[in-house]
């Protein structure tokens, strides 16, 4: 296992914790069932790019995805607490869409097999 893999599922589990934690705590308007689905760390350690996951109404998983945009120093700075590295990397938070794309792929399956039968 490469060293940035090893470091995108460190990254990914406690960007995870920090979210459902920390920044919870501090705002309490994050609404809705966070995933960090992938971590993508440069090979230079100064960028990362967090693919994330929101489980919520439209407006809400709007809202909750730029309260967390706008709370990236505060991530990037529990990371720092936590992971005692040299550098941590600047936090770019992005919506991954698989996860929905996916449920949408499943329910049309489901609705060509049962207007099959």
């Amino acid at each position: 296992m490469k060293r940035t893999d090893r470091l995108n599922s460190e990254y990914q589990k406690e960007i995870s914790a920090i979210l459902s934690g920390p920044l919870k705590n501090k705002e309490p308007n994050l609404k809705g069932i966070i995933s960090v689905t992938e971590a993508d760390v440069a090979p230079d350690l100064k960028t990362a790019k967090i693919y994330l996951s929101i489980y919520a109404p439209e407006e809400e998983k709007e809202r909750t995805f730029a309260l967390i945009k706008e709370n990236a120093g505060f991530v990037r700075k529990e990371l720092a607490r936590v992971m005692r590295m040299r550098t941590v990397p600047f936090l770019t938070f992005l919506f991954d869409e698989s996860m929905e794309y996916g449920s949408k792929m499943d329910e049309l399956f489901a609705k060509i097999h049962k207007d099959e039968s």
